[in-house]
């Protein structure tokens, strides 16, 4: 039997591998799971149910107030009723503070391999942006590719590029036209089988036409961005895993206006691995890099060596996720006294009751 849906194609031929089954998750198997057990992953979410690729096919689960949280590119356990059991540890995860005053995170994919951060070549390009999706991807544990789409729309593409490569030399940046197969042909490496793919990038810089491209189908519907301004417009509304033919799988992401940082202090570390150098050398080893004497960082931004502006976002990422976890400990904080209060009080009332 053959399952099709929009993207994903699963038949008796379909191998875990060829889903992003690997050794991480295969190693955390009990015993008593490896003959019971169906491994699934999580290839769409809906607010009440999930769908899951196993080998034999797309299942349908609805989703139950004693599931823990998941996302798009979790793998769980079926059980030998292909009930759901748990999730298994995940090999990264992407993840941001929830958008608005909450103090939550939202999940946004997991195990995921390479991360392609696409930005397009016009108004809408943004290094700032492009060190704070960076910051994500590294706390996340994945690969990142910066992808600079819409080639065919600009005149002078490598003055771009090198802004981008002049961040860090050994970031790997591919100039793309999402339109042009040829093009695109340049992100094959990155999309071998068993390889899990998440585009990530603001509405309209063209993740929804890579994908397309990606996929060679019209899987995600695409819109034109405006031309007053090179904004585009949200064209998916929700995250998705799609298989590639080559066997690559890709979670194509709605575009997100708002990416607050939280607990992100190795990503953004990593993504300013330069300032993070200099930082060392500093005089005190509190250094905020603003007055302070003996502060190498200053020096460097006098002498020409390091941007204003980049350290400048420096600053600003660190402050936010700093006061970004502050705020989500709290919030777990509170909501585990919450919680233990609840149980006081059930274990209060059993006890009258039995009086």
């Amino acid at each position: 039997m053959v399952h099709i849906r929009q993207g994903f194609i699963v038949n008796h031929k379909t191998s875990l591998a060829k889903l992003g089954w690997q050794p991480f998750f295969q190693q955390q198997l009990l015993l008593e799971e490896l003959g019971s057990s169906k491994p699934a992953r999580i290839i769409e979410q809906h607010k009440t149910i999930i769908e899951v690729a196993t080998e034999t096919g797309i299942k349908i689960l609805n989703i139950t107030k004693t599931m823990p949280p998941f996302t798009v590119g979790d793998w769980i356990l079926l059980d030998e009723s292909e009930i759901f059991s748990r999730v298994l540890d995940r090999q990264s995860c992407f993840r941001r503070k929830a958008a608005g005053a909450k103090n939550s995170e939202q999940l946004i994919a997991t195990n995921v391999d390479t991360a392609f951060i696409v930005c397009s070549l016009n108004q809408d390009f943004n290094l700032n942006r492009i060190e704070r999706y960076l910051s994500l991807v590294y706390e996340a544990g994945a690969e990142p590719v910066i992808v600079l789409s819409k080639l065919d729309l600009c005149p002078e593409p490598e003055n771009y590029k090198d802004q981008v490569q002049n961040l860090n030399s050994s970031l790997c940046v591919e100039l793309i036209n999402g339109l042009d197969s040829s093009s695109v042909s340049a992100l094959h490496p990155w999309c071998q089988t068993g390889r899990t793919i998440v585009m990530l990038g603001s509405s309209g810089s063209g993740k929804s036409t890579l994908t397309n491209n990606l996929l060679g189908l019209e899987a995600q519907l695409t819109k034109a961005i405006r031309e007053d301004d090179a904004k585009g417009r949200h064209t998916t509304t929700r995250r998705s895993l799609l298989a590639m033919q080559e066997g690559a799988m890709i979670i194509d992401t709605p575009g997100m206006r708002e990416i607050q940082l939280s607990g992100y202090e190795d990503g953004v570390t990593e993504a300013f691995a330069d300032i993070d150098a200099l930082s060392k050398n500093c005089k005190f080893s509190d250094c905020q890099h603003e007055s302070e004497p003996g502060c190498k960082v200053r020096n460097a931004l006098q002498s020409g060596e390091l941007d204003e502006r980049r350290l400048n976002n420096f600053l600003k990422l660190s402050r936010e996720q700093a006061f970004n976890a502050a705020s989500i400990s709290e919030r777990r904080s509170t909501d585990k006294k919450t919680v233990r209060f609840h149980k006081k009080v059930v274990k209060e009332s059993l006890k009258l009751k039995g009086r």
